[in-house]
């Protein structure tokens, strides 16, 4: 079997080790004589599934009991609504904060809901790094806050989570979930799209305190609702389950790595080494300013679209694909999410030296 390295930015590579469990298991889980694809969500052998795919999850972001994680459909994008929905109160007032393509459309959806203000913004320098938030930016009469903590795009990500009060924190980790500790009694409402460090593409997981659960505005649809999942566990209609099987398989995989502090160590060693190696470059650099950078999504650039096009194809000749960076950006980017594993950012890291070498 010859795999390649898959640098793309979702959906993303999964770990092996989970593809080839999914795959013992494919035709006949647990001698039920069924497919986990097959099985009826209702049954006893998915109850158990999705039970232990919240309690792993729990275990692994250290989630407090006052919080309610949920199984929905939709991606993040359909957050982008759903938190409104769900948060706006009778001033319905939000303050958001600007830091690439995802969180435009995050404001963008929720200005359909009511009054929303951005108060920190990185366009002005075409999203290279994060703005600061201070504490006093913050409407003390917000309904919420909301973030982007990783822009899988601009390469950008939070070092630092903001202190917003008593005002709820509201974040799209989509793209940095599970790739290094976070303190979720710091947030209201986290959520993450799954195909990128959870599972394949079709499920979200949305992780909200319970305090902001039940005042969705009377107009709120009723899939959109987090009351809705709450009361029925996930299951008020039938959830994507083979996702949240292979969700479950993921979460395992990672309790066996070592857990979060254990994946956020060799996280930290794999962009260390491509950053080290896009310092020491004289044909490749970073538009992203240092205090800002991604550990997930790492965009480089050339001196021009035909280097960049030459790369992307010898590097695909390589086993290296999908490293095309998105147009917004230009050049290449690197998504080197959990699976990613360190030899697959080593050869990236050879190839370029050898890349580059071949062009003096």
């Amino acid at each position: 079997m010859n795999r390649i390295y898959n640098f793309s930015a979702g959906p993303s590579m999964l770990p092996l080790p989970v593809l080839e469990k999914a795959q013992s298991e494919l035709t006949n889980y647990k001698e039920s004589g069924m497919s986990v694809m097959e099985l009826s969500h209702r049954s006893a052998l998915f109850t158990e599934i999705i039970e232990e795919a919240e309690q792993h999850l729990r275990e692994l972001m250290e989630i407090p009991d006052n919080y309610k994680v949920l199984f929905v459909q939709g991606g993040a994008s359909q957050q982008f609504a759903a938190v409104p929905l769900n948060l706006f109160g009778e001033k319905g007032k939000a303050d958001y904060v600007n830091t690439g393509s995802w969180s435009k459309k995050a404001i963008k959806e929720a200005e359909k809901y009511g009054d929303v203000r951005v108060i920190a913004s990185s366009e002005d320098a075409n999203f290279t790094y994060i703005p600061k938030i201070e504490k006093s930016m913050i409407d003390p009469e917000a309904d919420y806050v909301h973030i982007t903590t990783n822009n899988t795009i601009e390469g950008t990500a939070f070092t630092e989570i903001p202190d917003t009060g008593d005002v709820p924190l509201v974040a799209d980790m989509s793209s940095n979930i599970l790739s290094e500790r976070m303190d979720v009694s710091k947030f209201g409402v986290i959520y993450a799209g799954a195909q990128k460090n959870i599972g394949p593409a079709g499920l979200t997981v949305v992780i909200v305190r319970e305090d902001l659960i039940g005042k969705a505005s009377k107009s709120c649809p009723v899939m959109l609702d987090y009351k809705t999942h709450r009361d029925k566990g996930s299951l008020y209609n039938t959830p994507p389950t083979f996702a949240i099987y292979m969700a479950k398989l993921v979460f395992e995989w990672l309790k066996e790595l070592g857990g979060i502090n254990e994946m956020e160590k060799i996280n930290r060693e794999k962009a260390e080494l491509l950053y080290n190696q896009i310092e020491a470059s004289r044909l490749f650099t970073s538009p992203v300013e240092k205090d800002s950078r991604s550990i997930m999504n790492i965009p480089f650039v050339s001196p021009s679209a035909d280097v960049d096009a030459a790369f992307i194809s010898q590097a695909k000749e390589q086993g290296l694909e999908t490293l095309k960076g998105h147009r917004s950006v230009g050049g290449m980017r690197a998504s080197i999410y959990n699976a990613m594993p360190k030899e697959g950012v080593e050869s990236l890291v050879a190839f370029m030296q050898k890349f580059e070498d071949n062009k003096q």
